[in-house]
């Protein structure tokens, strides 16, 4: 008589509605018993993880060594991001604790950057503003006038899958395109007749910045104070990145002095208290993402660039396939270790 097998168990956190539902139906063909948890990974809520194989995590959850070590005192042997980014592990805790960590390297990048550049278009065409109007009865005009985007130059800081995609969209309006990369895609950007330049050139220059490098030592704040004092004084900066890559303190500083011409973000430096949740009957005690939104010239959404049906869909289906493959005991593709090693 075969031994039955037990089915790989998952504990999901920060589980959301849209979550429960792409999930529910990609393990359709997968059979794991998953668990969704509303509450967030952390020290606190570590322990809930006891007698599962593997925890799915999110870019707001955190997982340091203290909480590594707890999941491994739990039984965990696998970290399943379904995310890109990974910047919230302690990748060298995990190696430690003999636990791999596995990420979705690239669900759908043609969310992310259609969404940028719906973010350019509400700022420079003040389009939040005039959709409030409108919605009141009132269709006047003034204080609505925006700049066309064609003959302008856009900035493309990192070139990775989304940062090549949102400098092709870009293109199509007849923006020039200019490229900041420490690895450049060269025979991609000559192709198209797009130019890589240094950085401070690059600040100077540029009519639009959009953001999609990952968030490293190197690239934290890349924008800054000098960088900022750097460009134009009607330059936008559109970040669907991640939130560091902003000094977000030197940005508000720039936006009161009007130094720059306005931002589209859809990440914050601190939005782990209050993005994916519903502040709206709330004090927003964060005094700088407080006064970020009182700005006309600063448009925000709560970190949904990668929220479409075809994004969320790759997200369970990559992230389950991981969580396959580590337990076939096969290559993980997927894996990211310390050192950048993946």
């Amino acid at each position: 008589m075969e031994k039955e097998t037990k089915p790989i168990a998952i504990a999901f956190y920060d589980a959301k509605s849209y979550d429960k539902v792409s999930f529910t139906e990609t393990n359709r063909n997968f059979l794991y018993n998953i668990d969704f948890f509303d509450f967030h990974l952390n020290e606190k809520t570590a322990f809930s993880a006891k007698g599962y194989d593997a925890v799915c995590a999110f870019v707001n959850d955190v997982l340091d060594a203290k909480v590594i070590a707890v999941l491994k005192e739990c039984g965990v042997k696998l970290i399943a991001m379904r995310c890109a980014g990974y910047n919230n592990v302690d990748l060298e805790a995990a190696e430690t604790a003999g636990i791999k960590i596995a990420r979705v390297p690239a669900y759908s990048p043609h969310a992310v950057a259609e969404h940028a550049v719906a973010l350019l278009l509400a700022v420079t065409r003040r389009l939040p503003q005039a959709y409030l109007r409108t919605k009141t009865g009132n269709f006047t005009l003034d204080g609505l006038t925006g700049r066309d985007l064609y003959g302008l130059t856009a900035g493309v800081l990192g070139t990775g899958k989304i940062g090549r995609i949102m400098a092709e969209l870009l293109s199509g309006f007849g923006m020039h395109i200019v490229l900041y990369d420490p690895y450049p895609a060269r025979e991609w950007a000559e192709e198209r007749n797009f130019r890589y330049m240094p950085l401070e050139e690059f600040f100077r220059i540029c009519d639009v910045i959009s953001l999609h490098c990952p968030l490293t030592e190197d690239t934290k704040h890349i924008i800054n104070r000098n960088s900022l004092s750097m460009m134009k004084r009607d330059a936008v900066i559109i970040n669907t990145g991640r939130g560091a890559l902003i000094d977000t303190q030197a940005l508000v500083k720039a936006l009161k002095k009007q130094e720059i011409g306005g931002a589209a973000l859809d990440v914050y430096e601190e939005e782990s208290r209050y993005f994916f949740t519903d502040w709206s009957a709330n004090v927003i005690k964060d005094d700088v993402l407080a006064r970020l939104l009182t700005f006309p010239n600063v448009f925000v959404t709560g970190h949904q660039a990668f929220l479409t049906t075809n994004a969320l869909s790759n997200i369970a289906e990559v992230t389950l396939g991981n969580v396959r493959t580590f337990f076939a005991g096969e290559p993980l593709e997927n894996e990211v270790r310390a050192g950048g090693r993946t």
